[in-house]
């Protein structure tokens, strides 16, 4: 039989390493924010974003998280009129990268509260764990 104070520990570790991830990648998107291409008419940086998937841990019996994938968006390129800009095209326009700076904060908070709720699970399963060896020494 499994313990359900290890599996919580387990469980929780899995989604702090999936938010922790994902912040990264946000972090990386919010960097990039107004990063051109180099050379006139040249894509510049891509949105990516994480996608998470279940996996079943069979040591513990349950379903943990893990990244699925980092995929690029395929929204389109904003584009702005910069004719003096060295990654302007022939028409003189820039293409900035597809990165909502909002959306991306809005995505950096929902990332922090959920590594906060697994965090605060982990932590609660610590205190259990510490409880239980607690009564068991005082019982003998």
């Amino acid at each position: 039989m499994n313990d359900p104070l290890t599996s919580a520990l387990r469980i929780g570790a899995s989604g702090l390493e999936a938010q922790s991830k994902r912040m990264r990648v946000v972090t990386e998107n919010l960097a990039n924010a107004q990063s051109t291409g180099k050379t006139p008419g040249a894509d510049p940086y891509t949105r990516r974003f994480v996608t998470f998937e279940n996996e079943l841990d069979e040591t513990i019996g349950a379903n943990v998280v893990k990244v699925g994938s980092i995929e690029r968006n395929r929204s389109p390129y904003k584009l702005e009129y910069n004719p003096g800009h060295p990654a302007a095209d022939q028409n003189g326009y820039v293409k900035l990268p597809n990165v909502d700076v909002m959306a991306e904060v809005a995505d950096m908070h929902e990332a922090n509260r959920s590594y906060e709720a697994n965090l605060q699970v982990i932590k609660q399963a610590r205190e259990m764990i510490t409880m239980t060896i607690d009564m068991l020494r005082s019982g003998s």
